[in-house]
């Protein structure tokens, strides 16, 4: 009887290691192995050129984000310019002209090899923090689209692709997707793709999917023991209780400024590769602030940092966001996309259009630093200062930019209002 127990056992066993290993040759590839990308005929011009989109849409979308969003606001620009660049690639016409104004995006020629070179500088190895990126295309199988656009993809953009069927196997394409991308952002980006509402289709015919992750230890660590339970201010006449980190008499120094209304802040992390910059307006004055923020006033501020010793009180905080793009990318300037749209690069024809946009993202910041992730998927179918030490207290609304120091690329923007949300 044992033995029968076993045997029946050993099959079992059998079946799901073989079903397990079904589901995961489904993925492009290794999801912590993104591939190499063509960067041949990159340059610092040319990189520059691509950061200057990827941070105009960063802030082009915190506007309009902000109309509609009065609580914690978090994104990974970066992230959604990946995965809507890579629909970029097969738009025509209209399609094309209103996706380049929304992004920024430069000439082709100068787009290409230089979000290349961008993405393979974030996959670098040997850095003493966890940064990685990949794209991935998730195509109906029996779909004939151009061999010249997923070529292309996938040599620019990283954005290999695999056969589903989201046709006959909805729901089992979707979960892989999901699966892929939670293995891509270290577990913390799930269910990307929602069930219900239903966003995959038995009309979907490509996904196309960014996964950011990010993981990082402060330059100068705060110490746990001198974190302490303190008000926050959501508005100037309403607190709520949250733990306030402390570094305060270290040896650190603190690239700062602070003009009549603002004090800015830049904090390392080890490796000083990538850093934190927090936007601290006065007490009550977010909204007008928000109003008046551009990325001409960022580069403006970030030009005026000094290192000085700053004593620093910092909330911690972790929150997720979800946002379906699709109004919002529409009210941006690109409604032909999702209606009478032009994707005749991608299969030949104009019967495809975007679905649906979406993008989830995640963040914590901790004595010992911050995790960050982000996802986005586009879903196309066919449808129709004095000598005293300044006190940096970030105890009312701020916003914050996690930023690739070098060149000023915005991987993730928000928007702190209630650190205890």
């Amino acid at each position: 009887m044992n033995k029968k127990f076993l045997t029946i056992g050993i099959a079992l066993l059998m079946v799901a290691i073989v079903t397990a290993t079904a589901a995961y040759f489904l993925f492009p590839y290794q999801p912590d192995q993104p591939p190499q990308t063509d960067d041949t005929d990159s340059s610092q011009t040319g990189i520059q050129q691509v950061v200057e989109a990827n941070n105009k849409f960063a802030f082009d979308f915190y506007s309009e984000i902000n109309k509609e969003e009065e609580s914690n606001i978090f994104y990974s620009p970066y992230s959604i310019s990946a995965a809507l660049a890579m629909t970029y690639e097969g738009a025509k016409g209209q399609t094309a002209d209103e996706m380049k104004s929304v992004f920024h995006f430069p000439e082709s020629n100068i787009l290409r090899p230089n979000f290349a070179a961008i993405y393979n500088n974030i996959n670098k190895k040997d850095k003493e923090y966890k940064l990685s990126t990949g794209n991935a295309l998730w195509a109906q199988q029996d779909y004939p689209f151009l061999e010249d656009y997923t070529n292309r993809v996938e040599q620019y953009y990283g954005g290999k692709a695999a056969n589903v069927d989201f046709k006959q196997e909805t729901e089992k394409s979707r979960r892989t997707i999901n699966k892929f991308i939670e293995k891509q952002t270290n577990n913390k980006i799930k269910e990307l793709l929602p069930k219900s509402p239903p966003v995959i289709k038995p009309a979907t015919r490509l996904v196309l999917t960014n996964a950011i992750y990010f993981k990082g230890t402060w330059e100068w660590e705060f110490d746990k023991k001198k974190t302490r339970e303190g008000d926050f201010k959501v508005t100037p006449t309403q607190s709520v209780k949250t733990q306030m980190m402390t570094l305060t008499g270290e040896k650190a120094k603190f690239n700062y400024a602070k003009t009549e209304n603002l004090q800015i802040l830049e904090m390392p992390y080890k490796g000083e590769e990538l850093s934190m910059l927090v936007l601290l307006p006065r007490e009550g004055t977010l909204d007008e602030f928000e109003q008046s923020l551009t990325l001409e006033k960022l580069n403006e501020w970030r030009n005026s940092l000094q290192k000085r010793k700053i004593d620093v009180y910092m909330p911690k905080f972790e929150f997720d966001t979800k946002y379906f793009m699709k109004d919002t990318l529409s009210a941006m300037g690109m409604p032909t996309a999702f209606g009478n749209a032009d994707f005749s690069g991608m299969d030949g024809t104009q019967d495809l259009l975007i679905q649906n946009v979406i993008h989830q993202a995640f963040v914590e910041v901790n004595e010992e630093g911050t995790e960050a992730a982000a996802a986005t998927a586009v879903v196309v179918g066919i449808e129709s200062v004095g000598p005293r030490i300044p006190i940096f207290r970030a105890d009312h609304p701020f916003i914050f930019i996690i930023q690739e120091r070098e060149t000023g690329n915005i991987l993730f923007m928000g928007r702190v209002t209630d650190p205890t949300q």
